[in-house]
């Protein structure tokens, strides 16, 4: 019998580096690591040789943030997804992509697992299962934090000391934090408790509102078929575009998430979010829609946005549903294109211009001067047939009231 082949889905955190060390010690295996270059800045010094010191055989570290943008984040840029109507799902929108590379390695390496170290009570573990499941059917996964010993991370801590693993997190700072290009998320410790303000210790490249820069910072945001392209009239990579909206939000307060969601398996959780570079691109990206959607296509758009954003959420990348909204999602983009100027300013956005060659916005109907050009004699006609249904079932009602009262007495 051939020795297990384990891929694992390895951050360098915590979890991720005790379970290197105790899948080889309980599943006689062979470990091979994988990371997903998503953009994340820390996690990436040091890890090869952290999961070598761990117990891995080999280490794939990959560079994915180009597809992870192009491929992932902008298509759902594109379909104004927040979920519940706050976060833009940074963490959510990176486990189909990861997933995918997993499985891409597993088949190189002939490996007849995969590991991951999400918990049994989080999202990541279901993003990560169906997806795999979906791309690579025959492949087991494991979840080691599911079944492990460990009941806390002060235990985890614990092992991964008494083994010299070398591992980042202290019992001092628990902060769980899974960082990328479009936003961190920061969770444990002090956070668990809902009544409790974020420390600023907590935050990972965002200023507090109360010592950014008391100057307002402008930008100027070109997009291109529901695409940004453009800084201030500098064209730019997507890379270098959100990299830069990152450092300019985080120095101007933008992007501090404090949210009670609603995780798929059943309980609310309180999570903190930092993601200035996606903040900013849904604010100036809507603006624009404003402008450019006809009114129908626009409000059903919102109404799809919201179970587009529960697809990704819920670990449904992979599914005929967010394909065929997508598809939705792309024909309404075609006309999105043109310029939003934004002032930024202690945590907050402001709109200070908006331009499209698409524009739906007709000043001379809109004005309220004599350059209007308005039918306003239209109106009566459109208000007697717009209401003409209200006004039928009010009169009947009130005909049949009148009947009843005329039949008591």
């Amino acid at each position: 019998m051939s020795k297990n082949k384990i891929v694992v889905a390895y951050s360098g955190g915590l979890d991720t580096s005790v379970m290197v060390y105790w899948l080889k010690q309980n599943y006689d295996a062979d470990i091979i690591t994988f990371t997903g270059d998503l953009g994340q800045t820390k996690e990436l010094t040091g890890l090869e040789e952290k999961a070598l010191k761990s117990g891995a055989s080999k280490v794939y570290v990959k560079d994915l943030r180009k597809e992870f943008l192009e491929e992932y984040v902008f298509p759902v840029l594109k379909a104004g997804a927040l979920y519940e109507d706050s976060y833009p799902m940074a963490t959510s929108i990176g486990r189909p992509l990861l997933a995918k590379a997993l499985v891409e390695i597993a088949r190189e390496e002939n490996a007849n697992m995969i590991a991951h170290g999400c918990t049994g009570k989080g999202n990541d573990q279901v993003r990560f299962e169906v997806s795999v499941g979906a791309l690579a059917p025959d492949l087991k996964v494991l979840a080691p934090l599911r079944i492990w010993e460990f009941k806390s991370r002060d235990e985890e801590i614990d092992y991964a000391l008494a083994h010299n693993i070398p591992v980042a997190a202290t019992k001092k700072s628990p902060y769980s934090i899974d960082e990328n290009l479009w936003g961190t998320s920061i969770e444990c410790g002090v956070l668990e408790d809902p009544m409790v303000e974020p420390p600023e210790d907590a935050f990972q490249s965002t200023i507090s509102p109360e010592k950014a820069q008391d100057e307002t910072e402008e930008v100027a945001i070109e997009f291109v078929e529901g695409l940004p392209v453009s800084l201030d009239g500098k064209p730019m990579d997507n890379i270098s575009l959100v990299k830069f909206l990152n450092m300019i939000g985080a120095r101007n307060a933008i992007g501090r998430i404090d949210l009670v969601e609603n995780r798929l398996v059943g309980i609310k959780s309180r999570e903190i979010y930092e993601a200035p570079a996606a903040t900013i691109l849904h604010f100036a990206h809507k603006e624009l829609e404003r402008i450019t959607l006809e009114k129908s296509v626009m409000h059903y758009k919102t109404l799809l946005a919201n179970e587009y954003a529960n697809l990704i959420y819920n670990g449904l990348w992979f599914s005929p549903l967010r394909e065929a909204l997508q598809a939705f999602v792309d024909k309404t983009q075609e006309r999105v294109t043109g310029f939003v100027k934004l002032k930024l300013y202690k945590g907050t956005i402001r709109i200070s211009g908006r331009s499209s060659a698409y524009s739906l916005y007709d000043p001379a109907l809109a004005t309220y001067t004599e350059e209007d050009q308005f039918d306003h004699a239209a109106s009566e006609g459109f208000i007697t047939i717009y209401g003409l249904p209200l006004k039928t079932y009010n009169r009947v009602a009130q005909k049949l009231n009148d009947e009843k009262k005329s039949a008591v007495a």
